[in-house]
């Protein structure tokens, strides 16, 4: 009886992740014994999966709590990005049904992968120590390889999901480097305990060249500059689907381990990594800005776009305050609700079965599928900053976090490339409202109407009732400080 009484309420914090665990191997087991016949309870049950583990993480009190020695925290800045991580797999789940059937790779393999990165992704916005992220980041990173190259007759598809593989395992080498210099020069791998040794005024060069190869390690997680050279590539070859994927619920979970990483480990060494979070998130701004103006590719574009945008959250972590970190949860709110927006219109631009993908598809859509063109114009407005939609608060309350740390420039940076991105933005909605229509597309499944109903109901009425979300981002800001 004591045994059970001491173990629950070390599990307690782990439930979502244990939920999930311990579903998906049955799920496996299901797949192996129905064979291809499971698809569809497989894919049924993965989403009850991540529902219910929605639920549960939801129902957490957000009262910091730490287990497994340490190395798993939950609080309420873990909560509030499991909700998205959670959401961002879900609403990947219903984006593919229709498309993973038109393209007959209905297997059942498609949501198990989608369940194992859920739980990587988890771990890492709760990971308290070094060797915990790691763990939570290698297996986000496996999955998502192999689901990168799930389309294994498209030639696109598997070139894709090499090169991801061979520069993700470059990007893992330098994170470890990074740690085990941060370890050798500390003591410890714990986030508290990190925190301690630098205090005692162990910082040194060994500490900043770890922490340069730590943020290097995870800025390629997040497709910043100068470790974005995968993205656009990877975008464009792996399945539509499996690039919403990639711009929501994994950008979620690198910003929440990146976030955790500098303001749980390092906050009395905030001049150091302060320089270099500086330089990621102008080089990121620009490159996300300027890179894109010349793109036809929509996924293509899309890739430079989410680029930009992790740009622009990062001001908030330069900040390396608490209304920053504020800025940079609600940033990633509204930034999960217009690229899942963005890619539910994608997904159901297809004449004839087949997928359409360049910026001259999108001609004349208005008059084709006005609702369509609505809804699509909504996200690319708020994706180019303009008010009063969503995307116009998230660059404002990370600007204004980043004015108050009186990082001026940094700010004045931001706002001019907003400028330079809203071009290729207002691009797309000129083709879908000025240029001749073509044929109309066919009919939206109905997993798509639901996730851009709910995107769009978002980002256009934020304005409206800010205060939920200001209220959650506050909080979780606060449990970090």
């Amino acid at each position: 009886m004591n045994a059970a009484q001491t173990v629950l309420p070390t599990l307690g914090p782990v439930l979502p992740e244990l939920i999930l665990g311990v579903g998906v191997l049955v799920l496996i087991l299901y797949g192996a014994f129905r064979g291809e016949r499971s698809a569809e309870g497989v894919n049924v049950g993965a989403l009850m999966l991540l529902v219910l583990a929605l639920f549960v993480v939801m129902s957490q009190s957000g009262a910091k709590i730490t287990t497994l020695n340490g190395s798993f925290i939950v609080d309420s800045f873990s909560k509030v990005m499991k909700v998205l991580i959670l959401l961002g797999s879900a609403a990947t789940i219903l984006l593919s049904r229709d498309y993973v059937q038109r393209e007959r790779i209905d297997r059942f393999e498609f949501p198990i992968l989608i369940i194992l990165c859920t739980i990587g992704m988890l771990v890492m916005a709760s990971a308290n120590d070094l060797i915990a992220t790691y763990l939570g980041l290698e297996l986000q990173s496996l999955s998502a390889y192999v689901i990168a190259a799930f389309h294994r007759d498209n030639l696109r598809s598997t070139e894709a999901g090499l090169k991801y593989f061979v520069l993700g395992a470059l990007s893992s080498g330098m994170l470890l480097y990074g740690s085990s210099l941060v370890y050798g020069f500390t003591g410890t791998v714990s986030f508290p305990g990190i925190v301690a040794a630098l205090n005692e005024g162990n910082a040194n060069l060994g500490i900043t060249l770890g922490i340069v190869f730590v943020a290097a390690g995870v800025a390629f997680k997040m497709s910043a500059v100068p470790f974005h050279m995968w993205t656009p590539d990877v975008y464009e070859g792996s399945p539509t689907p499996v690039t919403a994927f990639f711009a929501s619920a994994p950008k979620m979970a690198a910003v929440a381990m990146t976030v955790r990483i500098f303001i749980g480990a390092f906050p009395d060494v905030t001049a150091i990594w302060q320089q270099i979070i500086v330089f990621i998130a102008i080089a990121s701004m620009a490159l996300g800005s300027f890179a894109a103006i010349g793109q036809t590719s929509i996924k293509r574009l899309m890739a430079y776009s989410s680029i930009g945008n992790i740009g622009y959250a990062l001001v908030g972590l330069a900040a390396g305050s608490q209304a920053g970190i504020s800025g940079v949860v609600i940033y990633m709110i509204i930034y999960l609700a217009m690229t899942l927006g963005a890619f539910a219109v994608l997904l159901s631009l297809r004449r004839g079965g087949r997928m359409y993908e360049t910026l001259d598809d999108l001609s004349g859509l208005s008059r084709t599928h006005p609702v369509l063109a609505f809804c699509l114009a909504a996200m690319m407005f708020s994706l180019a900053g303009i008010p009063p939609l969503a995307g116009f608060f998230a660059k404002y309350y990370v600007f204004a976090a980043a004015i108050q740390a009186n990082l001026i420039s940094l700010a004045v940076i931001g706002v001019v490339t907003s400028v330079v991105g809203a071009f290729y933005y207002l691009r797309l909605v000129k083709v879908m409202y000025f240029d001749e229509p073509l044929a109309p597309y066919d009919t939206m499944a109905p997993g798509l109407r639901i996730v851009l109903g709910l995107s769009s109901a978002l980002v256009i009425l934020f304005v409206l009732l800010p205060a939920p979300l200001r209220s959650a981002a506050d909080a979780a800001a606060k449990s970090l400080f």
